[in-house]
């Protein structure tokens, strides 16, 4: 997934000269996760450039590149690291193209790895996509394996708003089954790791179906796609898993589609329960599906405190309580 990511920016910096790509420790180092290593070489010191430890700055010169015609794709080091650049996502990148009816526009990518799963402990491991879903004028993208993560970064890189492109870093060298008791795939020995050469663009707002199923739907999305089919797996139960993929815009027909054909719905994400992304896609089910459902959307997600080292497992929502969730579904008195 790193190398799928670091292809799609080199693309993307051969096909359009606005381009440019910064952060912290991406030039020389390469990224702390290697996924601009080789860019500054190949690309030079003006394309693929070292900030200073200042998340307000990468943003704020994003949104001013980004107005002034460029393509801009910062890097935030660690998704907890991005609350100084709030501001500057929220008030000046999201609103750029309303305050200014139109004549300017914001076409910057904001890339932050994401999640927990290793062992970074409470500001190292959070997931904070809630709080971009609920911008206006913001797409928010979450992938789940290096084809997605590909093509999504170009269109993301393509497109001439804002965009949020959440890494889980969980994913970055396998695609992560809620079991770390189990030895590491990677991604080389899974279907969705074998990534196309150069251009291709993966559509934003449209879901796939990772699991076709009768009993239950599933929405999931990142790492928690992967975990979804092993809970699935292990209990029996027939479920479809939607992933997501873009959380901002939703493709809200294909959930539609899948809970009207199955009657019951579970959401699963890593992210604090309490009005996490999940509360939307309950509502929406709700709102849309009533009628079609059988029994209560049921939510699996991380608990409502900060991410703990100690009790990394116990907070990180596993296979055994995403199956649960799917047998009480089916059976709610379980």
């Amino acid at each position: 997934m790193i190398e799928a990511i670091r292809d799609a920016m080199a693309v993307m910096m051969e096909r359009d000269d606005r381009v440019v790509v910064f952060g912290q420790d991406v030039g020389f180092f390469g990224g702390v996760f290697r996924c601009t290593e080789g860019l500054q070489k190949r690309f030079g010191e003006t394309r693929c450039f070292d900030t200073p430890i200042s998340e307000t700055g990468i943003v704020g010169i994003a949104v001013g590149m980004a107005a002034y015609g460029l393509r801009p794709v910062s890097e935030i080091q660690f998704a907890d690291y991005m609350y100084p650049a709030y501001d500057q996502i929220v008030s000046e990148a999201a609103r750029l193209r309303f305050r200014s009816a139109g004549d300017f526009s914001a076409p910057l990518v904001v890339r932050m790895p994401c999640g927990g799963g290793i062992f970074g402990a409470q500001t190292h491991s959070q997931s904070p996509e809630a709080l971009f879903t609920h911008v206006c004028g913001l797409k928010t993208i979450v992938p789940s394996n290096p084809n997605d993560a590909k093509g999504l970064l170009i269109a993301a890189i393509e497109d001439d708003d804002p965009v949020i492109f959440l890494e889980p870093k969980r994913l970055y060298n396998g695609p992560f089954d809620g079991h770390p008791d189990r030895p590491v795939v990677p991604w080389s020995k899974h279907d969705l790791g074998e990534v196309p050469d150069g251009y291709y663009a993966v559509p934003i707002g449209k879901a796939a179906i990772r699991r076709a199923g009768s009993a239950v739907t599933v929405l999931a999305y990142g790492t928690m796609v992967h975990v979804a089919e092993a809970a699935a797996g292990e209990t029996g139960v027939d479920a479809e898993i939607i992933d997501l993929r873009t959380l901002v815009p939703l493709d809200i027909e294909t959930i539609v589609t899948s809970v009207e054909k199955t009657g019951r719905c579970v959401v699963v994400h890593e992210a604090t329960r309490t009005s996490g992304f999940g509360a939307e896609l309950a509502a929406e089910v709700q709102e849309r599906c009533f009628y079609h459902l059988e029994t209560p959307v049921r939510r699996v997600t991380g608990w409502d405190t900060p991410y703990p080292h100690a009790q990394e497992w116990d907070y990180f929502p596993s296979p055994q309580r995403v199956g649960q969730a799917l047998l009480q579904a089916m059976d709610p008195l379980l």
